[in-house]
């Protein structure tokens, strides 16, 4: 090879490795923010990836996902009639696991009720009615703190690996319909989702409202020995 070819070719080698080693790293690299790091700062509280459930604003917890992605906020009504308000994040990345999270804020029934009639537009989905907020709502849902959170993550989690972050569960409950597995963690208001052939979801919530998360896969499911 020509000696200038070879010279240019591995200047533009050496240049191409600089700009990656200085490409912005957008994923949050500290141990309070791995998925089983869960701690409680009071016995009715637990803290998740930085996230203190019941305190941590939706407007706190964007800035601690450094702007990774976009968030994604709607008002969804079920055939039931019940209500929430959930936080969309496409992908999150913490100490280099990529995930999805949902997050459910707690907005008061009342001023659900408010928003759902000042919705801008209603879309029917298969699990109910997607209502887009008002500007003046979306700057409200963002001051308002968080409930519960689903954790996706992008790599599958073996039972064993599940096991050994989480340790055995005080329960395991199946689901008569669609055959998922919940471990059950209600020290931690840890809900661990696995099906076969799926990865895991990770449900996290309060110790003290565990039951409100219990309760329904009881009375549909089958508690395993």
């Amino acid at each position: 090879m020509d000696k200038k070819i070879f010279l240019g070719v591995s200047a533009l080698v050496v240049f191409a490795i600089s700009i990656l080693l200085m490409a912005p790293d957008n994923a949050v690299n500290t141990a309070d923010t791995l998925p089983w790091n869960i701690t409680h700062p009071t016995p009715e509280t637990s803290r998740i990836l930085g996230i203190t459930l019941g305190k941590t604003s939706l407007t706190d917890t964007e800035k601690l996902f450094q702007n990774q992605t976009e968030v994604e906020i709607s008002l969804f009504k079920s055939p039931e009639g019940k209500m929430t308000v959930e936080a969309f994040f496409e992908e999150v990345n913490f100490n280099g696991l990529k995930a999805k999270m949902v997050i459910t804020v707690a907005v008061p029934q009342q001023e659900m009720i408010e928003m759902f009639n000042r919705g801008l537009r209603m879309n029917s989905t298969p699990s109910g009615k997607r209502i887009t907020l008002t500007a003046d709502d979306l700057i409200r849902v963002k001051l308002l703190p968080i409930a519960n959170f689903t954790y996706l993550p992008s790599a599958t989690l073996s039972e064993a690996v599940i096991t050994k972050r989480f340790g055995v569960p005080a329960e395991r409950i199946q689901e008569k319909t669609g055959g998922s597995v919940h471990w059950l963690y209600p020290q931690h208001g840890l809900d661990v989702v696995i099906k076969n052939g799926e990865k895991p979801l990770l449900q996290y919530t309060t110790p003290k409202d565990f039951e409100l998360l219990r309760a329904p896969l009881l009375a549909d499911g089958d508690v395993l020995k």
